[in-house]
């Protein structure tokens, strides 16, 4: 078979060897399953650069016609799935293409194009070959005959034997419950194995195993299935396959990722993660028989003491075999791993004693005896933080209000806020923003905010900014914010809706609208005021419980125009050229502003994808106030060229629910590098390491719904996560 004779040909031709690849002279070979899942991610992601899909520069079409060259004629690439050399008359089972001949869209036969061995259609999310990431990765792209690529469609892969066609396994898919599965053939089948085995180590849930082929878990305690693990044993790795990864793990030539499918250097990595059957050690690194330890480390120091850090040191130790690393533990507590003689602990606490040793282990994970402890103390901290600025109070009701400020900065970092409600201390928070809440109505408050720090330095109070509360007959309403936005799936038909539900009639004066062109910049404020753009130029407020329509000169459709308070005009003169922000596409978010400040919008900020294309959003009748952070919970999705509730908004004024009544976090514990939350409510989470230390802030919301801990260590932290005047602490447990 084709497969046998590269072989030799690879091997007449290289020198081929099977020790351990320097590329992974940094990470710990020693670990087992997930553990060692998560370093080999850590250093593929490390090191690879992602290819567009298709550009003029090096892409995934330069980087197959590289890798997946013939090597008896250059011209050519072979084919995956293919197993005969064009004797027959089926010209989709060749092993070879010319490489010119490689699909450009025009539907001839006879072409090859470039196969998603783990089809995009079966990830979650699917894969956009418009965005570089796993849809673009190389790794997983082979050329393949164009008729017999399509014929595997989106299949999940399945059992079989011979040659590449469907399997003896089903699934629910394309045709119903019975779906044919697809087998690759005996000569692939371990290719394609080690591709999604390196999918899933990179992309994680995104490309799970489980949904990409048919088959059990009875060995795994993973998203891995069996099916997977027996090809990987039966297909050994062939020379295409080191030939490709060779290519990658290059950076100088021309479309090289820089990254390596470690299944493809040593299939055992597989076993060593997942279990079953033992596949093929490359590397001879895990059959030893070594049982000698190495020495113990000596000459513990500690060096560059800071206020959250310190360096520890060591002389190195020696082992009969080799030594691969050394394990460092703060308090008896395993804190860093590394192959250095050298490591900063970082994440600790100011002013405080911790005591440190070092065991050294080898490549079979020998351990030597810890070396004597070494007590090192970090310096306490006397600086205190910035003052907060930029003090702004939104959402005002009979009630309450909310306070935003911008954050202090710190030598260290700040560890909260102090809200001062009349020069009284209102509360403390980790938050950038609190609620006031118990006011009275129509009452002005005076409010501060003050920065601390760990030590309990304290910045000065912020400058004062009054803040009132309404009038109580408001029902707690009292600004103006988007009710509907209209982007069509074509022409000029686009239009902004706003609504005022409070019980007093608001003057547009000092409102805006700005649109960010391709998620960039704010550009093109149109202030709602602007009588040349009003349909009735004496129309410059909104009475309560109406709404106020702007639309694009170019709309066409009659509810738009019937409804039109303000129309922008589509000329060529600045700022509104081109009838701007009024000609904004799915990927350029709409904010409205006040005084210059976003109080409310339409899309990600900063979000340059083609997110809220095509489509009406309508604001839920239940949502009160606007918010300057794109909810997508908040609006109900519509299909494009909905216009009939254009020109009114209902409205359901009531209570919000309790923040954390439906709260969820997922998974817990975690292999992954990232943790997922189910939130009714945007929400705060600080997370605090087992030393107390505060080592990560993040934000969270219903659409932004999960946070990366890429960079944590193995092991328990504590999550504290903060909305509005609610809080609640989850554990979460890294392996």
């Amino acid at each position: 078979m084709f497969k046998k004779l590269f072989v030799l040909i690879f091997i007449t031709s290289f020198s081929v060897s099977f020790s351990q690849e320097q590329y992974y002279n940094n990470v710990d070979l020693t670990l087992t399953g997930i553990q060692l899942k998560n370093a080999l991610a850590a250093k593929v992601i490390a090191t690879h650069t992602a290819l567009p899909y298709t550009s003029s520069g090096p892409d995934v079409w330069d980087a197959t016609k590289a890798t997946d060259e013939n090597p008896e004629n250059t011209s050519e690439v072979v084919l995956f799935y293919g197993w005969e050399e064009g004797s027959d008359q089926d010209e989709t089972n060749d092993y070879f293409r010319d490489k010119n001949l490689q699909d450009t869209g025009s539907g001839a036969s006879f072409r090859w194009n470039r196969e998603h061995v783990f089809p995009k259609s079966l990830a979650n999310p699917i894969l956009n070959t418009g965005v570089k990431g796993p849809a673009t990765d190389a790794h997983h792209l082979r050329a393949a005959d164009r008729t017999r690529n399509s014929t595997r469609n989106n299949r999940k892969y399945g059992r079989g034997t011979g040659n590449s066609d469907f399997s003896t396994d089903t699934f629910s898919g394309l045709n119903g419950s019975n779906t044919k599965a697809w087998y690759p053939g005996d000569e692939w089948k371990g290719d394609a194995a080690r591709m999604i085995m390196y999918m899933y180590m990179h992309y994680g849930e995104v490309c799970l195993p489980t949904t990409v082929g048919v088959g059990s878990k009875e060995f795994t305690p993973d998203e891995m299935i069996d099916l997977f693990l027996e090809w990987n044993v039966e297909d050994k790795v062939s020379a295409i396959e080191i030939s490709r990864n060779s290519y990658h793990g290059n950076t100088s030539n021309n479309a090289a990722q820089g990254s390596r499918n470690p299944f493809i250097d040593n299939p055992y990595l597989a076993t060593r993660i997942w279990g079953g059957d033992s596949a093929e050690d490359r590397w001879g690194i895990y059959t030893s028989s070594d049982s000698e330890a190495p020495t113990t480390p000596t000459n513990v120091t500690v060096s560059n003491i800071a206020l959250t850090s310190i360096t520890v040191s060591w002389a190195a130790s020696t082992d009969n075999v080799e030594v691969s690393g050394y394990n460092v533990y703060v308090d008896d507590a395993l804190t860093a791993q590394t192959s250095n003689t050298n490591t900063t602990i970082s994440d600790l606490n100011t002013n405080t004693t911790y005591s440190f040793t070092v065991i050294a282990r080898d490549i079979t994970n020998n351990l030597s005896t810890a070396s004597a402890p070494i007590d090192g103390k970090t310096l306490q901290d006397t600086e205190a933080p910035t003052v907060p600025t930029n003090i702004v109070i939104s959402n005002a009701s009979d009630s309450s209000f909310k306070v935003s400020w911008s954050a202090s900065t710190d030598n260290n970092a700040p560890s909260g806020y102090e809200v001062f409600i009349n020069n009284d201390l209102n509360t403390s928070t980790t938050d950038l923003f609190y609620t006031v809440t118990a006011l009275n109505a129509s009452t002005t408050y005076a409010v501060q905010v003050l920065a601390k720090d760990a030590d309990n330095n304290k910045s000065a109070k912020s400058a004062t900014v009054n803040a009132s509360t309404t009038d109580g007959a408001s029902n707690g309403v009292s600004e103006l914010f988007i009710s509907e936005y209209a982007e069509p799936d074509g022409g000029n038909n686009k239009a902004i809706e706003i609504v005022n539900l409070s019980s007093t009639t608001i003057s547009l004066a000092n409102y805006s609208l700005k649109k960010q062109s391709n998620g960039g910049s704010w550009v093109d404020n149109l202030l709602l005021d602007t009588a040349a753009f009003l349909v009735d130029p004496s129309a410059t407020s909104i009475i309560p419980n109406d709404v106020f329509v702007i639309i694009h000169s170019g709309a066409a459709e009659q509810q738009l125009i019937d409804n039109a308070d303000l129309v922008v005009p589509n000329n060529s003169q600045s700022p509104h050229k081109y009838a701007s922000p009024l000609n904004f596409n799915g990927n350029d978010p709409v904010g409205l502003f006040k005084n210059g400040v976003l109080i409310d919008i339409i899309g990600q900020e900063g979000n340059s994808s083609n997110h809220i294309q095509n489509a009406t959003y309508r604001r839920k009748s239940n949502i009160l106030t606007p918010n300057a952070t794109f909810n997508s919970n908040e609006w109900n999705l519509l299909s494009a060229n909905t216009f009939d509730d254009i020109g009114s908004h209902t409205s359901t004024l009531s209570t919000s629910a309790i923040a954390f009544e439906s709260f969820k976090m997922f998974p817990n514990p975690t292999n992954g590098n990232r943790v997922y939350f189910s939130v009714t409510k945007d929400a705060t989470i600080n997370i605090y390491n087992v030393l107390g230390k505060l080592v990560q802030s993040s934000e969270v919301t219903q659409s932004k719904n999960s946070i990366d801990i890429s960079k944590f260590s193995t092991g328990m932290y504590l999550l504290k996560i903060n909305s509005g005047t609610q809080f609640i602490t989850k554990k979460l447990i890294k392996n």
